[in-house]
């Protein structure tokens, strides 16, 4: 199909047709354009968000970070006081914390 044969099905002019795809490849199209576009092919129009890995991976990452920010103060003083946790230790007592003491919905109050 060619643009002056898809501006024609989707009743606009070529030049605006045009100025449709340049939206598009900024990014700046709206999806009611896209929509009538897809319509005029025969298509149907699907709007995605793709996860880029599980959300339970996502969650567990994003609960780590925070408890371990939650951990810090007291991990320094126990440094501080020669009583250092070793490293299967340290991870235990994260996966405690997470588990027992993280309430979920801290996990998204910090933009990171």
């Amino acid at each position: 199909m060619t643009a002056a044969q898809l501006a024609a099905r989707m009743g606009i002019s070529q030049a605006t047709l045009t100025n449709m795809e340049k939206a598009e490849a900024k990014g700046s199209i709206q999806l009611s354009s896209l929509k009538r576009a897809a319509e005029a092919m025969n298509c149907t129009l699907v709007y995605a968000l793709v996860p880029n890995e599980s959300l339970e991976a996502f969650v567990q990452k994003r609960a780590r970070v925070v408890a371990a920010e939650h951990l810090k103060p007291i991990e320094q003083t126990m440094r501080l006081e020669n009583q250092s946790l070793s490293d299967e230790e340290a991870k235990a007592q994260l996966d405690d914390y997470i588990r027992t003491r993280l309430d979920p919905r801290m996990l998204w109050d910090r933009l990171e």
